[in-house]
């Protein structure tokens, strides 16, 4: 896959008219040159997405225009494979964008205009947003579930879960899509840079629930609001990690004030364009008279990065989440390297629909979502930790946490945005 980086997305974050335009020209795009391929491959002729105001299905968002900012009263989104490719039809009181008008309230009631619409399609297979463990598939209401099927009467028989459908329309990226998530990630970046400083970090009063709040603030004034609340974790000699769900983590309570030689990992993710990110930063907070991290911290990043290469090399397209975990913590052991990885897709949502590679309480797979096969043009959190004993902390054991963007194409990964190269040094603020 080539980056296609378009000019109004050379900078962000960007006004919301200019993202509006972007958001819908990738919607006619994505309309026109991948729901064919993908509802040919799930096999689904006909894909019905419905929700009310207030309770929209998760895939409702991604297919309404971006001035939407959600359902209108009750929507309802037909979309139609035929030999001339994918005809949209909204069974709505309101216009909807690039979706062709299939009812008025003179017509009758929303649900018969509905059949009237599959009757004059004559699906063999109608797909719903129905899935036991897909969450972003499973959107369809028991209440329009129940009222769609006593509208379609007899073509009730031809319904089918979409999961395979819908999974593949929110994980799959247009080239300009990547391009813009390799540069909303550099954003993401200076902005964890720009708190992991002394200006921020006052070490004997900031704490971990003070940075995280400050990183949210932060990201909120952006316009690039954080999709979760940040996650601050800190490390420090003397406080050894202690066990979760068999897992070894840091044990520092949010409210403990920064002290110099703590190690401080930030986690977090923006919104922006419809598209989320996910990543971590770590920094070390230097000591009076130090100019570097300690050799065992720098020893412990470099497993971290060479743990991050060796997953980036398992991540091809073909295998299953669950044999690229297995493959990436084999490469990982047979270098000696203590190695969780908990990766991710990423995009409309930052925990996205498509493989799950681990959990970080899930290292032996991930039932249903595990075992999803990795396809191109798919953008993933490569989210990872290793565990390393640090000889100046009394051979006390470090979790190193690592996530970054990249995308998968048809050789391999490609990273996105700045990765992290170094653990970062940050003077006593």
């Amino acid at each position: 896959m080539t980056l296609v980086v378009p000019d109004p997305t050379r900078t962000v974050p960007l006004p919301l008219r200019q993202q509006a335009a972007v958001r819908d020209r990738w919607l006619t795009q994505r309309l026109l040159d991948l729901l064919p391929g993908l509802m040919d491959r799930a096999g689904i002729d006909l894909w019905i997405v419905a929700g009310r105001e207030n309770n929209e299905d998760p895939v409702m968002a991604t297919l309404l225009p971006a001035a939407w900012l959600s359902a209108r009263r009750r929507t309802v989104l037909v979309l139609h494979r035929s030999d001339d490719g994918v005809t949209p039809v909204a069974v709505s009181r309101y216009p909807v964008g690039q979706f062709l008008p299939g009812w008025s309230p003179g017509d009758g009631s929303e649900w018969a205009a509905v059949r009237r619409i599959v009757e004059q399609a004559a699906p063999r297979r109608i797909g719903v947003d129905v899935s036991a463990s897909c969450a972003p598939a499973d959107g369809l209401s028991v209440s329009e579930h129940r009222a769609l099927t006593e509208a379609l009467g007899p073509w009730a028989e031809r319904v089918v879960p979409a999961e395979d459908l819908v999974v593949g329309w929110l994980e799959t990226r247009l080239p300009e899509e990547v391009g813009a998530l390799d540069a909303l990630n550099r954003l993401t970046d200076r902005v964890l840079a720009d708190v992991l400083a002394p200006d921020v970090l006052a070490t004997g009063s900031t704490t971990a629930a003070d940075l995280a709040w400050t990183l949210h603030q932060r990201l909120a004034d952006l316009g690039v609001p954080p999709w979760f609340h940040p996650g601050v974790t800190v490390q420090r000699a003397g406080v050894p990690l202690v066990s979760d769900a068999g897992i070894a983590l840091p044990a520092l309570p949010q409210d403990t004030p920064l002290e110099p030689g703590d190690l401080v990992t930030c986690d977090a993710g923006l919104a922006s364009l419809g598209l989320a990110t996910d990543l971590q930063r770590s920094a070390y907070l230097l000591r009076a008279g130090e100019t570097a991290p300690p050799p065992g911290l720098r020893a412990a990043w470099t497993a971290g990065t060479r743990a991050r290469a060796l997953t980036a090399e398992a991540m091809v397209a073909g295998p299953t989440g669950n044999e690229v975990l297995a493959a990436a913590r084999a490469a990982a052991a047979a270098e000696g390297l203590d190695l969780e990885v908990y990766s991710h897709p990423v995009g409309v949502h930052g925990h996205g629909a498509g493989p799950a590679i681990g959990r970080w309480d899930g290292q032996d797979g991930v039932p249903g979502d595990g075992d999803r096969v990795l396809r191109p043009d798919t953008v993933y959190a490569l989210e990872l930790a290793v565990r390393a004993r640090v000889p100046e902390w009394g051979d006390q054991c470090v979790r190193l946490a690592l996530e970054e963007a990249v995308v998968l194409t048809a050789s391999g990964t490609v990273f996105l945005g700045s990765p992290q190269r170094e653990l970062w040094a940050v003077p006593a603020g």
